[in-house]
């Protein structure tokens, strides 16, 4: 079984990279592979209007990046966990380009007739912020909520973490450690 960890925060060693490794760590633990993707690392286009009417032979983007080796990943993986910093009031950047290159499965499953990604599986979501809105965090799941509906992923899982504004306070929240910890654990037992 593999569980992909989707880290979509700019700052390697930051918040949101601690709380993902820790849900990792659960998996791991039970005897998973697990991988972690960081979306900064990767060469990723922005939207090009391309995925709303153009798709390839499988179905995806035409555009020749580094999302091509996300598409497989996510599609190969027993489960996921998208993890987010807060940035302006939803998702960084980087975590929102790559879920609007999904726009093309969305295309090829809903205009076209052709499921592009079979395997069900369970989808967690970390997301991390300086702030203490509330309202930032929904605003933030909303989209992650779509886009696992787009890859069939169920939505079993979140962790919103408030507060965190210096790289790698969250090592002072035991609290906060302990449940990415346990969603971690949470997403693979909905796969056993």
């Amino acid at each position: 079984m593999n569980l992909l960890g989707i880290n979509g925060s700019p700052r390697q060693g930051g918040n949101t990279d601690i709380l993902l490794d820790k849900a990792l760590e659960a998996a791991e633990e039970s005897g998973w592979e697990t991988e972690k993707i960081i979306l900064n690392l990767l060469d990723i286009s922005a939207p090009q209007e391309k995925e709303y009417y153009e798709v390839n032979s499988e179905g995806l983007s035409p555009i020749k990046d580094d999302m091509q080796i996300i598409y497989k990943k996510v599609n190969k993986c027993d489960g996921i966990i998208l993890a987010s910093p807060i940035f302006f009031g939803s998702l960084s950047a980087q975590t929102k380009i790559m879920i609007d290159r999904f726009q093309c499965v969305w295309v090829s499953k809903n205009l076209l007739k052709k499921e592009i990604f079979t395997q069900k599986k369970a989808g967690g979501f970390i997301c991390a912020a300086a702030s203490h809105r509330k309202d930032f965090f929904q605003n933030a799941k909303s989209i992650v909520r779509n886009l696992f509906q787009v890859i069939r992923a169920q939505y079993k899982a979140e962790l919103f973490c408030p507060g965190l504004e210096e790289k790698g306070e969250v090592k002072n929240h035991p609290d906060f450690l302990e449940s990415a910890y346990e969603l971690g654990r949470e997403i693979i037992s909905k796969n056993q």
